[in-house]
């Protein structure tokens, strides 16, 4: 009887993963030697045990998700590393941090790694990009002009941009966005956590474009 996985260090649960492979080892490209012989602990799908990074990001990369996300980073926020966590459970196109290059990391719990992340330095080249590869930006936010996000048709080939905790979009982000959307709030604080609010617009994504009910490979 094999020995139970060892528990690897979560960010609020133990993550169980594997330890090392038993020989023979698997040959193929993708497997990572250090990671057969040590054991693999990652928080990944079961498909991905013992794969390189840069060869999950290589599958990842055929089936990307035309979903595209936007952050501002003006005050380095934590809840930007949480927003790129679930950025990569959506398997995005493509993560932009507008404003300072360096950003939050922590909450992004290495998801990162697998993703595409792209910067712009300014409001305005963010928005050159997306008329270059013509990807309307929908703006997330609980302001005068914003419309229903519950009610709202979602472009499948779209960028989901948020701001900043506390702050919210900027004006000049507001004035790049093709409308901005709100999500419906029944209590009685003004807005919610901004990680919060970007998981929910990206399942509302989800449910207009990505088949129900499927579950990623194990």
């Amino acid at each position: 009887m094999s020995n139970p996985p060892v528990i690897g260090p979560g960010e609020f649960y133990p993550v169980v993963g594997v330890g090392p492979h038993e020989l023979p080892w698997p040959t193929e490209d993708q497997f990572d030697p250090e990671l057969l012989e040590n054991g693999d602990r990652r928080n990944v799908l079961d498909k991905y045990r013992y794969w390189k990074v840069a060869s999950i990001v290589a599958d990842l990369d055929t089936k990307r998700n035309p979903l595209r996300i936007a952050i501002e980073n003006w005050q380095h926020d934590l809840n930007i590393g949480s927003v790129v966590r679930t950025a990569n459970a959506f398997n995005v196109s493509s993560v932009h941090i507008a404003g300072k290059r360096d950003w939050n990391r922590r909450g992004a719990m290495v998801t990162d790694k697998y993703l595409n992340i792209i910067h712009h330095p300014t409001i305005a080249d963010f928005k050159t990009w997306s008329d270059e590869n013509n990807c309307p930006i929908i703006g997330i936010d609980n302001v005068s002009v914003s419309k229903q996000l519950e009610s709202a048709k979602l472009p499948k080939s779209c960028i989901l941009f948020f701001g900043q905790e506390g702050a919210g979009m900027s004006d000049e982000a507001i004035a790049v966005c093709r409308e901005v959307l709100a999500i419906q709030q029944y209590g009685s604080t003004r807005s919610m956590n901004a990680s919060a609010a970007g998981a929910i617009a990206m399942y509302a994504w989800g449910m207009q474009h990505l088949q129900a009910g499927k579950l990623p490979d194990a």
